[in-house]
């Protein structure tokens, strides 16, 4: 496992759409590897392979203490509408209120190519949508209106989780989602 650079906003690489993986082996095993180390170091929620400037249809996400590693990941099905206030690593510095949908159902494969379902509400729904947009180079400030929406945060302002000092609905939201 490596802590690797996170691709900043103004990379042309984080506008990239992922391509379907179709190999399940060495490189794509180091590669969810890098990812899980890379969101933790950060510390993040989640974390997609374009944001370490792999153009693959591939994230990590750790909510409610569980790690989901999710390969060629396709919404299915959704419901409902969310706001809150959502931040990326790759824009460090700033969130802002994003409407997403409220529960999501995700179909993926894992890291030996085995498809599996999972669904979710709240912090995981929310990381879900917001790692998937990434895999088709969208980003949350995709969703304002205007860039003025955005709310600087500062790093400084460290709570007891050592994530940025921002109030959504979800504590811990307050770890920037990737």
């Amino acid at each position: 496992m490596t802590v690797r650079p996170i691709v900043l906003l103004g990379d042309p690489r984080l506008r990239l759409k992922g391509e379907t993986v179709d190999s399940f082996g060495k490189y794509l095993h180091e590669l969810l590897d890098d990812l899980a180390a890379t969101m933790r170091a950060a510390p993040g929620v989640g974390l997609a392979a374009p944001q370490l400037g792999e153009a693959k249809r591939v994230c990590v996400i750790e909510a409610d203490d569980r790690l989901y590693e999710l390969v060629n990941p396709v919404i299915v099905r959704s419901d409902g509408e969310d706001r809150d206030l959502e931040g990326c690593l790759s824009i460090p510095g700033y969130a802002a209120y994003v409407t997403r949908k409220e529960k999501v159902w995700v179909v993926a494969q894992n890291r030996v190519g085995k498809k599996f379902k999972v669904s979710g509400s709240g912090l995981l729904g929310r990381a879900l949508q917001h790692e998937l947009d990434h895999l088709d180079g969208r980003l949350y400030i995709d969703y304002l209106d205007s860039m003025d929406e955005l709310i600087a945060v500062s790093a400084d302002d460290d709570d007891d989780e050592g994530g940025e000092k921002i109030r959504p609905k979800s504590r811990r939201a307050r770890k920037a989602l990737a």
